[in-house]
């Protein structure tokens, strides 16, 4: 045996264009392996990467990682134009095809009735960011602490405006985003630590959307984006529906 199953996804079986043409981990093609009426989406990686004492060497090697992380998501990306993926964990891998369908058999009630649930769907994710405050006149020198008082005061009313404006069009948004999901998640805001994005972080949704609605519901985001001054709205999709899984996802 020279390599390992390593599975992407599992589907439904499908047909259409093939995955012939993408490249995916260990430089071979993903294949579909057709098992109880489902299909995993499955490929070939060597055992001295993937074997379970060699995984837990390379999850600490932060460049490899990365590169596997994007490799494993093209290939979902690539089945999202196709049919709906149900994801798995970035590494999931089994001794051969075997195992796989060892898997396949033991979860295909759970991974069937999800499947079927999430059919025909996508999921879009939306953020909004209130933008950077404009400079405080407090960086002037206060001419006595009766002025300062005044700056503190008028500078704090400011940002709490600015701030429950922001909360209220977050709310808007979502109420009429809502209009085009048949379901959504709201996760907590990202702190400025962990996001790239300048601004605060006031929104942090995802929405699952029938692929037929999915044009009305990017045209609804840009339709929003310049109703508030200072809010930026951001759209990403069209992803595998990860954050609608439930416990179907390895």
């Amino acid at each position: 045996m020279t390599g390992l199953s390593y599975v992407y996804a599992v589907c439904h079986p499908f047909e259409g264009p093939s995955l012939s043409r993408l490249t995916a981990l260990g430089g071979t093609s993903p294949t579909l392996l057709h098992h109880c009426r489902l299909a995993a989406v499955v490929s070939t990686v060597p055992k001295a990467d993937f074997s379970e004492q060699a995984l837990k060497a390379r999850l600490e090697d932060l460049d490899w990682l990365s590169s596997t992380a994007r490799a494993h998501q093209a290939v979902i990306d690539a089945l999202v134009k196709v049919t709906t993926p149900l994801p798995l964990r970035l590494a999931t891998v089994f001794w051969d095809s075997s195992g796989v369908r060892s898997m396949i058999e033991e979860r295909q009630d759970d991974f069937r009735r999800t499947l079927n649930r999430l059919e025909g769907r996508v999921e879009w994710g939306v953020k909004l960011y209130l933008d950077t405050e404009p400079a405080s006149d407090l960086a002037e020198r206060p001419a006595n602490g009766r002025d300062y008082l005044r700056r503190r005061r008028a500078s704090t009313h400011a940002h709490d405006e600015r701030w429950q404006l922001a909360e209220g069009f977050a709310q808007s948004l979502h109420e009429r985003l809502c209009r085009y999901a048949e379901n959504s998640r709201l996760y907590a805001p990202q702190g400025s630590a962990l996001s790239t994005e300048p601004g605060r972080n006031v929104l942090n949704a995802a929405y699952l959307v029938p692929r037929a609605h999915s044009e009305d519901f990017v045209d609804q985001v840009d339709r929003t984006k310049d109703e508030a001054p200072g809010i930026r709205v951001e759209v990403t999709g069209p992803w595998a529906p990860y954050s609608f899984t439930g416990e179907a996802v390895l």
